[in-house]
């Protein structure tokens, strides 16, 4: 054990960063940012609570408790942790069925999970996760939030609305006699604040402002709508103290199901956090010590009575843009909202029912990623059954089973393309095309000229690999080639990370060219959009033509060059 942890691998990032020295400035610019993603986190803390089918300040203790221990734990340098949309529908699920004691214990399960994920080094594997899986239940949650907002959104009142999908709707339409046009009004003003008022200043969440002006208006004018208060109660000003329910061992093995669902939920959102993360700031997170974080945060989290946490993408890069670049802006964040539930958890509870309805609404739009749904549709035949698989099974039926059968089935097309991709050739001096072996055109590439070769299908196993092996390089060339010949299929995954390394490329001033790409995959280039990141001018079929057109290239910037000189 004491060989694991003395690995770099299990060391926290904040204990690096300390180690190295955290700059004054920085300090500042960290200490700003979790101002601003405190107050970002603070209605979304209540919405997802709320949504999930538990009181307010169970939000607010998960964004608290578990924000602190993810953030000086965890892996990555900006991430951010709490309660997400993601876990809406499987809390939902288990708190209806179990209670909230069953929740409590599912997701003090969960954590010792998501430990011994990170343990077993699984880490680097989730990154594996095949991306219409992802798409397809991510889009899947999206518009189940959407759908379970409804009845605030338009102030039906409805007390009882069953869980099922089609059900909910049945009884929408059943009952939109009971519309609340103030409740619609709020709503409808709450959505255009919050995708509208960063046109004004970006300083300032419109959540908040629309939570501000709503809150007002509701109890200054006397506005007849539901409110925290009107359901729920008033919401505590200090955090419970620590405890676990009871439980027998039928209701134990009825939750580790439940459990696993949201440990692999739970893992893969917050390692997809930190990957995006790692592009904004050109850092790199060690995966393995934030799931361990992860771990440690939802057992904290189940002890102190509150619900599942991973790290939020939508804040983690708010934190980003606003400059923070150390663990130091998610403590500030989570300190601040501690502040907040302290001071203010009385006024809380006037927030009306429809604005908070109206937040969530804008959280399953900007979660839906309707335009990758969209992009996949047009590619690969099994990256599309594996989207809409996964999607139709998290809305109609479960999220546990939608994981479990969209995983299965990657599998199975996996082992499918890799049957089909397995081909024995015989290689001699000179290949059968006329082209050269790879060590002799070495010899032909100007300076400044990296040449990159793939042998094999590049499909969801084998993406991430090939992205960091070409983005992890120390020598800046003024162009590359990576040669594609030996590549007989791209899926979605794969063209996600050949899209990425060309834009990471671009942004630095480095050249993309791509050599042997046969027709087939050219048509796979037109259809999975390809071409809106590099022109058709810098993809050749042979070898020859790429390595001229980099000689044209260098050449190009020598003359520059020379230009600026004699200027």
């Amino acid at each position: 054990m004491s060989k694991i942890f003395s690995n770099k691998e299990f060391i926290p990032k904040f204990f690096s960063l300390i180690k190295e020295g955290i700059s004054k400035e920085q300090f500042t610019k960290d200490l700003g940012s979790g101002l601003i993603v405190g107050i970002v986190a603070l209605p979304l803390a209540i919405a997802f609570a709320i949504a999930s089918g538990v009181p307010p300040d169970k939000g607010l203790i998960t964004a608290i408790i578990a924000g602190i221990i993810i953030s000086v734990f965890g892996g990555s340098r900006v991430q951010i942790g709490g309660p997400t949309g993601a876990f809406i529908v499987i809390v939902y699920g288990i708190v209806q069925e179990y209670g909230t004691d069953g929740l409590t214990i599912a997701t003090f399960l969960a954590g010792f999970i998501i430990i011994g994920m990170g343990l077993a080094r699984l880490g680097n594997l989730l990154k594996f996760i095949p991306y219409s899986l992802i798409v397809g239940f991510t889009s899947g949650i999206a518009l189940i939030i959407f759908s379970s907002q409804v009845n605030d959104f338009l102030g039906l009142g409805l007390a009882h609305v069953p869980a099922d999908f089609l059900g909910k709707w049945k009884l929408y339409f059943s009952s939109f006699s009971n519309l609340n046009l103030y409740a619609l009004s709020i709503s409808v003003i709450t959505v255009l604040i919050t995708l509208y008022f960063k046109k004004i200043t970006r300083k300032i969440p419109g959540s908040v402002v629309a939570i501000l002006l709503s809150t007002l208006a509701v109890a200054l004018f006397h506005i007849p709508v539901d409110t925290i208060e009107s359901n729920f109660g008033d919401i505590p000003n200090h955090l419970a103290l620590p405890s676990v329910p009871h439980v027998d061992f039928d209701t134990l093995k009825s939750l580790i199901q439940p459990a696993f669902a949201i440990a692999l939920l739970g893992a893969i959102e917050s390692l997809l956090s930190a990957v995006v993360s790692d592009g904004m700031i050109g850092g790199k997170h060690r995966s393995n010590m934030e799931l361990i974080a992860q771990g440690g945060a939802n057992i904290a989290s189940a002890i102190f009575g509150g619900i599942p946490a991973t790290g939020a993408i939508a804040r983690t890069a708010t934190n980003v843009k606003n400059g923070g670049r150390t663990p130091i802006a998610g403590i500030t964040h989570s300190l601040v909202l501690l502040s907040i539930m302290i001071l203010f958890a009385p006024y809380a509870k006037l927030i009306p029912l429809s604005c908070l309805a109206g937040i969530l609404v804008v959280v399953a739009y900007n979660m839906s990623e309707w335009r990758q749904f969209r992009s996949l549709l047009k590619g690969n035949r099994m990256d599309i059954i594996i989207l809409l698989t996964t999607f139709f099974l998290t809305v109609f039926f479960d999220l546990v089973i939608a994981i479990e059968i969209g995983i299965v089935l990657s599998s199975f097309m996996f082992m499918k393309r890799m049957s089909e991709s397995v081909n024995v050739q015989t290689i001699t001096y000179e290949g059968a095309n006329g082209e050269y072996l790879f060590d002799n055109e070495l010899k032909n590439l100007p300076d400044g000229v990296l040449l990159y070769e793939i042998n094999g299908p590049l499909f969801f196993g084998a993406a991430r690999q090939f992205q960091e092996t070409i983005i992890n390089t120390n020598i800046k060339p003024v162009t590359i080639i990576i040669r594609m010949r030996y590549v007989p299929l791209i899926d979605a995954t794969g063209f996600q990370g050949l899209k990425e390394i060309i834009r990471n490329y671009k942004s630095r001033g480095i050249n993309v060219l791509l050599s042997g790409v046969s027709e087939k995959l050219l048509q796979d280039f037109r259809k999975n959009g390809l071409f809106m990141v590099i022109g058709e001018d810098m993809i050749f079929k042979d070898i020859q033509q790429a390595i001229k057109r980099s000689i044209e290239i260098a050449s190009a910037g020598e003359l520059e060059g020379s230009h600026q000189q004699a200027t």
